[in-house]
């Protein structure tokens, strides 16, 4: 019982010594989760980047398209007109037809365009969005790492640096839900 009462004295004086190191070890605690939080934002950023960059190819692909074809019936147009036709009648039927079917193409072509052009905005915004989560991950890495330090040198200002730039960190991946993201 003598030896119990000395080990919780010892303890008692243990922690007494360590206790101004709770604060840090509560620091580095909610600072790893800010990274783990953060960390999550920057990926899903990301993953949204991509699929809206994808999204925008595609629509991009199918404009493409719609060019050709109107081309093609243009070109078919240019044609009739250099061309000697043996019935005029249903040469000029199909001039109609194919001058109607080219400006149908040219409006479905600049739809598309401007869904590829917004598609485009949005991914450039998540890709904003993406590099402000990122450099507010590495600054709270950073500041994990620093108030680690204080830990092994018992020295608060690492503490101290640490703490600001973890704050900073926090600021900065804040800034990113600041990012305005174009109205799908």
């Amino acid at each position: 019982m003598a030896e119990d009462i000395t080990e919780l004295h010892e303890r008692a004086e243990h922690g007494a010594e360590h206790s101004k190191q709770a604060i840090v070890t509560l620091t580095m605690a909610v600072l790893a989760v800010c990274v783990a939080a953060v960390s999550l934002m920057g990926h899903r950023s990301h993953t949204e980047e991509m699929l809206a960059q994808t999204k925008a190819t595609d629509q991009w692909a199918y404009y493409q398209a719609k060019v050709i074809r109107e081309r093609s019936y243009e070109v078919f147009l240019d044609q009739l007109s250099v061309f000697t036709v043996q019935d005029k009648a249903h040469a000029d039927e199909l001039r109609a037809k194919y001058t109607s079917e080219a400006k149908r193409y040219r409006s479905e072509a600049n739809e598309i365009q401007g869904t590829a052009t917004s598609d485009e905005a949005e991914s450039q915004a998540y890709g904003r969005r993406s590099d402000r989560f990122d450099l507010g991950e590495v600054l709270l890495e950073a500041a994990l790492v620093i108030c680690s330090i204080t830990l092994l040198t018992h020295k608060r200002h690492f503490w101290m640096i640490g703490s600001i730039i973890g704050i900073v960190g926090v600021v900065v991946a804040i800034t990113g839900f600041l990012i305005h993201l174009p109205a799908a």
